[in-house]
């Protein structure tokens, strides 16, 4: 931040984590919007799974900030080690999508 000029304050901040198949980014957005979005980390060719949110995580030292998370749903189930695989709705209050029909909510 103080290469941008800013006044760092944590709470002033929020984390967006964004996903595809294919890349993770990390951006830190400001709650008011009355700074630009900051990047801070974009890893091409990294696959989305658990290993790899906590790898980032890590590297731009998220337990150390504690921003508060801005994600979708697909990555609040990475982040709680959800089976990706099985699931055709993320949120665990929506229909589950099971291989086991047996199953229900």
């Amino acid at each position: 931040m103080d290469v941008l000029g800013h006044e760092y304050n944590p709470g002033q901040w929020r984390l967006l984590i964004g996903s595809s198949k294919v890349s993770l980014k990390e951006v830190l957005l400001h709650n008011g919007n009355r700074f630009p979005s900051v990047p801070l980390a974009h890893a091409a060719n990294m696959k989305e799974s658990y290993e790899s949110m906590k790898l980032l995580l890590g590297k731009i030292k998220y337990d150390v900030f504690k921003w508060k998370l801005f994600v979708d749903l697909k990555v609040v189930a990475l982040l709680l080690g959800m089976q990706l695989e099985y699931t055709k709705y993320y949120c665990f209050l929506c229909e589950w999508d099971s291989p086991n029909k047996k199953i229900t909510i």
